[in-house]
């Protein structure tokens, strides 16, 4: 635009992304084509379609030549391809994150069961005693179950800190959200509590269920 002239404002639109979706919105102003240099190598042509683009393409293809027969249109994309090609390297990032995030989450399961497990395994003598003398089975189920909660608690007390601290060596590559998005950290904080319940289930139903006879001989 000459900042010579004087322009005629007929519209406002909205702020939109221009060449990056993770830039800020530029200043932008759409002028008539009639209004560009000569010397502009090319323009850019956006139509607004239900469905799918790609089967309106023969129509807009059919319109652009009955305005000017010479005009060659080319490199025709989607929106939705572009936000892909512009987002592969954050989404790529987000698929490596969930892989590894799914590894320490059975890793900590396993860890759990093996901790609750080998507890137990101590404590057989102990458990038989308090069930020789009256204790209820579901009374034992609970308090072994109490447990491992109590464990996972600690953990996610532990980790919620240190996650929020690493969360901002990534923020440069999250889009759309934040590194500290509560519904986030809400839905990883109950993952991880639902997981420490069923990994400390099984042994706390076998320590419910310890003979105390067999208990009462352990060493």
């Amino acid at each position: 635009m000459d900042p010579a002239k004087q322009y005629e404002i007929v519209g406002v639109i909205q702020n939109a992304k221009y060449n990056n979706v993770r830039g800020r919105f530029p200043p932008t102003a759409y002028v008539p084509i009639t209004a560009m240099p000569s010397t502009l190598a090319g323009i850019s042509v956006q139509a607004r379609t239900v469905g799918d683009p790609l089967t309106v393409l023969p129509a807009v293809r059919r319109v652009i030549h009955e305005i000017e027969p010479g005009l060659a249109l080319a490199n025709v994309r989607t929106e939705s391809d572009q936000v892909n090609e512009a987002l592969w390297q954050e989404r790529l990032l987000a698929r490596l994150v969930t892989a590894f995030g799914a590894l320490a989450l059975a890793l900590a399961s396993i860890g759990v069961y093996g901790t609750m497990s080998y507890a137990v395994t101590r404590r057989t003598k102990d458990i038989g005693v308090r069930m020789a003398i009256g204790a209820p089975a579901g009374h034992v189920l609970r308090e072994e179950l109490a447990r491992a909660i109590r464990l996972g608690a600690i953990g996610i007390a532990i980790g919620l800190p240190c996650a929020l601290l690493a969360s901002r060596l990534v923020s440069s590559q999250l889009f759309g959200i934040k590194p500290w998005d509560p519904l986030t950290m809400l839905i990883a904080i109950a993952v991880l509590a639902v997981v420490t319940a069923v990994a400390g289930f099984l042994p706390a139903r076998r320590a419910a269920a310890v003979d105390p006879l067999i208990a009462l001989r352990a060493e």
